[in-house]
């Protein structure tokens, strides 16, 4: 039957089977007739070349099957010995109903070579920004010049001893729970109490700094970030306690998980560690252990890990020290002669030349953020966390996911997150205030840190930070609302790599005119 009839017609039709092999042959019903029905004989030294081609009745294409023969004998030759009309019919059909990769319907999701591409293209174009920057400016890398940054005089250390100075802080806060425990002061004169010593901690360092003329802007972020610190700690220390009082009040037996955190055997299922009620917390041992442990929620008894790590605490140790002087060394070397190439354009509000500016510091700003993120939040906290064996390691989310303005202010800063989901924005949904101006205030107290640290140091007040940060209202409602996907995951990356360097040139800007605007 010739191979053209074999391809006609939606009945399948079956080629002539031979066998070959060294007995004789025979048909599998024992006649000699070819039907659909014949069997090879299994003999160990026999051949079948058996192939079957039928038509598709709905779309005509031919359908190969493997032919009886084929399935059965254990030693049949492998397909590359397929027949002509097969070989014949894959010449034939190349094409089949599929997508780009490209397109979005095609369900591909694999661009690792894509983004590998693009880590190559950012370090070859960095790598050129900075060869460029040596040959321009020379090596600007100074180890002394950075203690000038944080001291003036070697034999004066305003910012250590101011830090030191907030032990006065913390005992007051411990005493004063230690006498509402026992009763000897009411909840009033307490409360009245806890509001002059946190008012304290954010007036006394700021007094200081803005009054002594030996500290240094530098010395001054680092003492007031110190201080901003232990004011939201010793805010949530006050406040759990005021609740294990209340829970207290109502004669529970135990603290409910709503109020006090589980035991570690319950939180984690790791450590073991001994179970602690209130009023058994108000210990300087456990103050202290809150004072250092990387949160800024108080809980009674917090996930602990049941060793030190010593390798991994290494690691961490050395990620620390190389980073920051890789920090260090990207602002001196990088940022700092952008810094100061750009004051002209600002002083002869030159637009053209302030915006190639703004756009040449974008990209060193953002790189040294991005290692400040990782420094800080991964090595400098886990470190510390490894030290204390402190269980949640929580630090940071996928916040560079994030497809809308308000998921990456609450991924990228977990403790912060925390502190203000807890002691701040709960609480006023509690008391009815709709969520709108719930999240307006968290955004409005973060705008006041934020311009707490920057202005007080720099002993100039310049709403540029407060600015920036009540910006990110509105923002959040536009992203939210029109923007999805990845247009809002890039409008996020946009505002993070272009509203961070306007600040920085608006701060240097200011703080050049006030002190070296007279000289130029």
């Amino acid at each position: 039957m010739s191979e053209r009839a074999e391809m006609k017609g939606p009945v399948t039709r079956r080629r002539r089977t031979t066998i070959t092999g060294s007995g004789p042959v025979k048909q599998a019903n024992g006649s000699k007739s070819h039907d659909a029905g014949e069997k090879p004989p299994q003999s160990p030294g026999a051949e079948a070349k058996t192939d079957v081609v039928s038509m598709h009745p709905s779309n005509g294409k031919p359908d190969r099957e493997m032919g009886a023969s084929e399935q059965q004998l254990p030693h049949s030759p492998s397909r590359k010995h397929m027949s002509v009309v097969e070989e014949f019919n894959e010449r034939l059909s190349c094409h089949v109903l599929q997508e780009s990769l490209l397109s979005s319907a095609s369900g591909y999701s694999n661009y690792r070579g894509i983004l590998n591409w693009c880590v190559v293209m950012l370090v070859l174009s960095n790598a050129r920004l900075f060869l460029e920057n040596i040959i321009k400016y020379g090596i600007l890398v100074d180890p002394i010049q950075v203690v000038s940054l944080f001291l003036k005089d070697p034999y004066s250390w305003p910012a250590a001893c101011l830090i030191i100075a907030s032990n006065v802080f913390i005992l007051a806060t411990l005493y004063t729970e230690r006498r509402l425990a026992v009763g000897t002061i009411s909840q009033r004169t307490g409360g009245i109490l806890h509001i002059f010593n946190l008012t304290s901690i954010l007036i006394f360092p700021a007094a200081t700094v803005l009054t002594l003329t030996s500290m240094t802007p530098v010395g001054g972020i680092l003492s007031l970030g110190a201080y901003s610190i232990l004011f939201l700690k010793l805010y949530s220390y006050q406040d759990t306690n005021r609740w294990c009082r209340q829970i207290r009040q109502m004669k529970a037996k135990r603290l409910t998980r709503s109020y006090s955190c589980p035991s570690v055997a319950q939180s984690n299922g790791s450590a073991v560690q001994s179970h602690v009620s209130y009023p058994g917390n108000l210990t300087h041992r456990d103050m202290y252990y809150f004072v250092f442990a990387p949160t800024l929620c108080y809980q009674l008894n917090f996930p602990r890990s049941r060793r030190i790590r010593i390798r991994f605490l290494m690691r961490r140790l050395f990620e620390m020290l190389f980073f920051m002087q890789l920090l260090v060394g990207l602002i001196q070397q990088w940022m700092v002669p952008t810094i100061q190439n750009s004051m002209k354009p600002f002083q002869e509000m030159d637009f053209s030349r302030m915006v190639e500016r703004l756009l040449k510091l974008a990209v060193p700003n953002h790189l040294i953020w991005l290692i400040f993120f990782y420094w800080f939040f991964h090595s400098c906290l886990n470190f510390v966390a490894e030290l204390l064996q402190f269980g949640d390691r929580q630090f940071y989310k996928d916040w560079w996911n994030s497809e809308t303005v308000t998921y990456f202010w609450s991924n990228w800063n977990i403790p912060v997150y925390k502190w203000c989901l807890r002691h701040f924005y709960k609480p006023m949904l509690r008391k009815g205030v709709n969520k709108f101006l719930a999240r307006t205030a968290v955004f409005l107290m973060s705008a006041f840190f934020h311009e707490y640290l920057v202005s007080v140091p720099l002993k100039m007040f310049r709403p540029w930070a407060f600015m920036g940060m009540m910006a990110q209202v509105p923002l959040a409602w536009f992203v939210g609302r029109f923007l999805n996907g990845n247009y809002g995951n890039a409008a996020v990356w946009i505002s993070l790599i272009i509203g961070q360097p306007v600040a920085v040139l608006m701060y240097v800007h200011d703080y050049y005119v006030i002190h070296y605007g007279s000289t130029t």
